[in-house]
């Protein structure tokens, strides 16, 4: 998933150039045309789980990947974010949050089939050893406008759009289900057994500002939001940050923040037997961070 996210912004800086090189030499003598770009940390809570299914009754129950499987609540992990301001007043920005989660589970404490993987279903019986990975990207794309702006500040509008590119795997001894049926096979150690989940693009709208209150030291602030169901994703997303940049020599800042995120989403997975919808390997995933964030800024 990082290399998407670099992808995506050599294609705009190639675009850019290309387009640079097209213009008439003509610059405007207040604004310049830059591209920023902020390696970050922030540590990060997560609650997240699965659907899963009872092989005795053939109902449906969550799994949950912190209490049951082990993978850590609570981390450090890295964010990065790209920003192109042209015109005066237009700004483009791609950021990327990654959340990448391993854990050995030596006891599982209840029987659940993991459905329709692959077009296979699995059996994870009572005392097997599981490992399992959860890998959850988050991409957020948009476009800013800066409504009013002055010699030391800046007001602006945002939309953008968030997708989520979600990786389970499970290795261990594990069972495998005959299809449309009840019966499962005797427990087998089984290569790794990977889903791949992306949501589609979730629209969000937002505000941002900027205030120098003294040379070289920069206020910013941003609130984004987003709410929707549609289809199998239902979800919202809350992201506020205050922070201040201290700018510590031409080209290079230092960035301290308090950040409000919040996403909340739940994937419905389905699949039709005999005329009938069945939910199969449902995810609900809540990722969360409230605290510090600290950034290396460069600006070119």
């Amino acid at each position: 998933m990082i290399r998407s996210f670099f992808y995506i912004v050599l294609l705009i800086l190639i675009t850019r150039t290309a387009y640079a090189e097209s213009e008439p030499s003509i610059q405007s003598t207040t604004f310049t045309d830059g591209y920023t770009l902020d390696i970050g940390m922030f540590y990060a809570n997560s609650d997240s789980n699965f659907i899963a299914t009872n092989p005795k009754t053939g109902g449906t129950f969550p799994v949950d990947f912190e209490d049951e499987l082990l993978l850590a609540e609570a981390q450090y992990l890295p964010y990065f974010e790209f920003t192109f301001s042209f015109n005066q007043r237009h700004n483009i920005y791609i950021d990327w949050k990654s959340l990448d989660r391993k854990a050995d589970t030596e006891t599982v404490s209840q029987d659940f089939i993991l459905e329709d993987i692959d077009g296979k279903d699995y059996l994870i019986e009572t005392g097997s050893k599981l490992n399992t990975s959860l890998n959850i990207d988050i991409l957020r794309i948009g476009y800013g406008y800066d409504i009013w702006q002055g010699t030391n500040y800046a007001v602006g509008v945002s939309l953008g759009l968030h997708a989520m590119f979600v990786e389970t795997a499970f290795k261990g001894t594990i069972g495998i289900c005959v299809p449309d049926s009840t019966l499962c096979s005797n427990s087998v150690a089984t290569p790794e057994i990977i889903d791949e989940t992306i949501t589609a693009p979730l629209p969000d709208i937002g505000l941002y500002g900027s205030y120098e209150f003294y040379p070289g030291w920069i206020f910013d602030a941003h609130a984004h939001y987003f709410s929707i169901k549609y289809d199998d994703v239902d979800g919202s997303l809350v992201d506020v940050r205050l922070g201040v940049e201290a700018k510590i020599c031409d080209n290079w800042s230092l960035k301290l923040a308090y950040n409000y995120y919040d996403v909340d989403v739940t994937i419905e997975k389905t699949r039709n037997i005999g005329n009938i919808e069945q939910r199969t390997f449902d995810y609900n995933i809540n990722y969360s961070f409230t605290g510090p964030m600290f950034a290396v800024s460069y600006v070119f």
